[in-house]
């Protein structure tokens, strides 16, 4: 088992019942670990999975392609450019949303893993768990706070090597 992940994202899922005898697909990560009820959440941890895929990547090539090789057929009309306008642009909206959720799930587990690395170090304090709650304000206190500690440690390190 690799180091850091659960037996559960190790492990293999049957596909779906009607699937050929033992034949099991590796779901990934991203998947694997959002265990919600969340319906979009879920969809959108599917859909990242899978439109993140070189699968993804080489159809959108193809549709491309496709769409470009039957420019003839439509004599390369106002329509024909219409169509591939109409749903890249579909395509983009809908896309946001579904970078948004990656984002903003990702940036929450980060967060999480920082505030476990702060409570887990003794010397490192405490007051900065959950800083990505606080308003620009306090944000803009503890960034000259720090500011300040950078200074002093820049003048002792000056001192030292007089």
């Amino acid at each position: 088992m690799n180091v850091g992940m659960t037996a559960n994202q190790t492990s293999k899922h049957k596909e779906n019942e009607d699937s050929p005898a033992g034949k099991t697909r590796q779901l990934p990560i991203e998947v694997q670990i959002r265990t919600t009820n969340d319906w979009f959440g879920h969809f959108a941890a599917h859909a990242s999975g899978w439109l993140g895929s070189k699968w993804a990547f080489a159809g959108a090539v193809m549709v491309i392609v496709m769409w470009a090789a039957s420019g003839y057929l439509f004599h390369f009309s106002d329509t024909w450019q219409l169509v591939i306008n109409t749903g890249t642009t579909i395509v983009t909206f809908l896309m946001v949303f579904l970078i948004q959720n990656t984002q903003n799930r990702d940036a929450r587990a980060i967060n999480l893993k920082l505030d476990e690395l702060i409570r887990a170090i003794d010397k490192a304090g405490d007051q900065m768990i959950h800083i990505e709650n606080l308003s620009d304000l306090e944000l803009d206190e503890l960034q000259a706070k720090y500011e300040k500690i950078k200074a002093a440690y820049t003048e002792r390190k000056k001192t030292a090597q007089k």
